[in-house]
């Protein structure tokens, strides 16, 4: 998978989205989507070049969604990721986040 289709998967969930945070001054209404890698291990040999990234799908909304989250499930089952789930209430800011974590390997931009 390439950076490019994590970014096009994401964007056909049909939410507004940012790599890790908006910019200052784009405050986004719920619900809206941040994502982010975290970097595991990287591969190269000046020929081929494979990364293991650890990608996090956060999804922040007013009130609990399921039929949002059961949209966002079947298009990762699709796409054969095997994913963490974890919903957490944020009390400072009156919203609900559920955060999707999986493993994915880079092949490429």
């Amino acid at each position: 998978m390439t950076y490019k289709e994590i970014s096009q998967m994401i964007a056909g969930f049909g939410l507004p989205f940012a790599y890790y945070q908006f910019p200052d001054g784009t405050e986004q209404a719920p619900p809206f989507i941040c994502f982010f890698y975290e970097y595991d291990d990287i591969h190269a040999d000046n020929i081929n070049y494979v990364g293991r990234v650890v990608l996090h799908i956060e999804i922040y909304t007013d009130n609990k969604d399921f039929g949002l989250e059961s949209d966002i499930e079947a298009t990762l089952k699709q796409g054969g990721f095997s994913y963490a789930k974890e919903a957490t209430y944020i009390d400072s800011e009156r919203m609900w986040q559920t955060a999707y974590t999986m493993e994915v390997l880079i092949n490429g931009k």
